[in-house]
């Protein structure tokens, strides 16, 4: 009869699945973030922007997945579809949205590099550089980007666009960028999936865009002003559009009144100011405005 062999876990790698698993159930947030195109140094700056917001762990796969399954949460097991890219575990009080939030406004500019793909169409703008004639000059050339000399920099006299969207960055549109300190790309952390124990549910493919939420937040608003115009709601925003739309009203009823006729553009529309009375013209009786009102 074979001996069962039992595998040696070092104490390490105990204390690692506790505090993951300790973790996994206190905190309010687990996000799940892709970390692949983050180099070592700007991975710790933004660690260190979070200090206070949230814990960024980067456990291994195998201790990780030991946790999840000590949580004995089922929600959160199926966080771990998110590990097909290497990534960092970030753990908070905050709400997922406002991690998330955080995680975007902390991506910060990085350089094209060769065999990249273009997110829009890189362009070298036109004006003045820090370039000083010598071999630049044969690499703008190369690139049809057109120079001139200027108090001894180089100046690009039109615009001229390296790259098109969606192609590959050359090496030698990459390396001129570079030199030109135009950086096409962002990089940060960025969020996959998060598990919010308040509401017990999983979010995957989480994109926020704040300037896209504020237009969509602009656009609702001018819906509501209409809305709450239409039926007469009043506060601080409709209350100067009622009282304008009230002396309409009360213009077109001193019209109805007075029986004066409405005057008609030549679109054939009627307009809305209220015409002169001519001197020659004979009172109307205003009873018979009202009859035209009430039928």
């Amino acid at each position: 009869m074979k001996k069962q062999i039992k595998a040696h876990v070092s104490k390490e790698k105990i204390k690692q699945v506790k505090e993951l698993t300790d973790l996994i159930k206190n905190k309010k947030t687990i996000l799940i973030a892709d970390v692949s195109t983050i180099p070592g140094s700007q991975f710790q700056q933004i660690v260190k922007k979070l200090r206070g917001k949230a814990t960024v762990k980067v456990p291994r796969k195998n201790l990780l997945f030991r946790a999840i399954d000590d949580s004995k949460n089922e929600m959160v097991l199926k966080l771990k579809e998110s590990f097909t890219k290497p990534v960092a575990i970030l753990f908070s009080d905050l709400d997922s949205y406002d991690l998330a939030g955080e995680l975007i406004k902390n991506k910060s500019s990085a350089k094209a590099k060769p065999g990249q793909i273009a997110p829009m169409d890189l362009e070298v703008p036109a004006g003045p550089t820090d370039l000083v004639p010598g071999p630049a000059i044969s690499e703008l050339g190369a690139l049809g980007i057109q120079i001139q000399i200027q108090g001894g920099k180089i100046e690009i006299k039109a615009p001229r666009v390296l790259t098109k969207k969606g192609d590959k960055i050359s090496d030698a549109a990459a390396a001129m960028l570079s030199k030109l300190n135009i950086m096409p790309f962002t990089i940060g952390f960025l969020p996959v999936s998060a598990y919010d124990s308040k509401e017990n549910k999983v979010y995957f493919d989480i994109k926020i865009d704040r300037e896209e939420a504020i237009n969509e937040i602009k656009y609702s608003f001018g819906k509501a002003l209409a809305f709450a115009v239409s039926i007469g709601q009043i506060n601080d925003e409709t209350v100067k559009i009622l009282v304008q739309k009230a002396g309409s009203h009360e213009r077109r009823l001193i019209k109805v009144i007075s029986g004066e006729p409405d005057e008609v553009t030549p679109e054939g529309n009627k307009k809305e100011e209220i015409p002169q009375t001519k001197k020659e013209e004979k009172p109307v009786n205003p009873t018979e405005g009202l009859a035209s009102l009430f039928g």
